[in-house]
């Protein structure tokens, strides 16, 4: 789906989200994908479900999907024109016929240790997300009522670093909307946005890389979930409050 800029940004701030951006062609998709086919070998299927953080400083074809300029036209119309790079993390939910892996109701914002707490998340589809596989869920608006106050998750299962769960009594699931993408689609969702995603019970993996932007204004507060420090990069506009050290670029362009 094409979308004018205005559209884009009005129904972000309306809905939190925005989904079915087209912006890789199924040639270039086919291309990242088969790079991540390769880092899946070498780094093992139980890694790369949950553990591939931060590897557009290693790994070129991340950086090259993270700072893609349509990636950033389309953000820049969500969040503004000043635009860095946080960090990129997969997902991949490989097939679950027990159902047994899950993503929680959750806001992003809540274990980034960010003040103020904004930041906003593009999800790139490696392979189709769709119900059948786990795609993800979100609800409309909810990044409008602030943030509340996480549990732990009941169930076992939670692939969220600190399992972190919003109580069911706070999600009108019956609200829930599916972003169903196919491969080289994007949809980006405010940090704040109530999200979630349910077990991948089909035979199909659903990979998808997602890249973490925030404003040059929020600053790290408190180390992340993962006790670790953010090393944001300057992708677009300027930064006028010089909260973190400068990093620099790990590719050329």
């Amino acid at each position: 789906m094409t979308v004018a800029p205005s559209d884009l940004t009005a129904a972000y701030q309306r809905d939190g989200f925005v989904t079915r951006l087209d912006i890789f062609s199924e040639p270039e998709i086919a291309a990242f994908r088969a790079e991540f086919d390769d880092l899946e070998a070498r780094e093992g299927k139980e890694k790369c479900q949950i553990g591939l953080q931060g590897r557009h400083m290693d790994e070129a074809f991340i950086w090259r999907m993270a700072a893609d300029a349509r990636i950033l036209d389309a953000v820049s119309a969500c969040m503004g024109q000043d635009i860095m790079l946080l960090s990129t993390h997969f997902f991949c939910k490989y097939p679950d016929p027990e159902g047994s892996k899950f993503v929680a109701w959750h806001q992003d914002i809540t274990y980034w240790g960010l003040e103020p707490p904004e930041a906003h998340t593009a999800w790139i589809a490696i392979d189709d997300a769709d119900l059948g596989n786990g795609c993800m869920q979100v609800i409309p608006g909810s990044h409008r009522d602030g943030i509340v106050e996480h549990g732990k998750a009941a169930n076992a299962g939670n692939l969220l670093s600190i399992n972190q769960e919003i109580p069911d009594e706070l999600v009108d699931t019956n609200r829930a909307v599916a972003i169903e993408l196919r491969a080289g689609q994007v949809s980006i969702h405010d940090g704040q946005l109530y999200h979630a995603s349910f077990p991948n019970t089909s035979q199909r993996r659903r990979c998808g890389l997602t890249v973490r932007f925030i404003p040059p204004a929020a600053r790290q507060v408190q180390a992340n979930s993962t006790g670790q420090q953010w090393y944001p990069i300057l992708l677009r506009g300027e930064d006028q409050h010089h909260h973190y050290a400068p990093t620099a670029v790990p590719f050329a362009s």
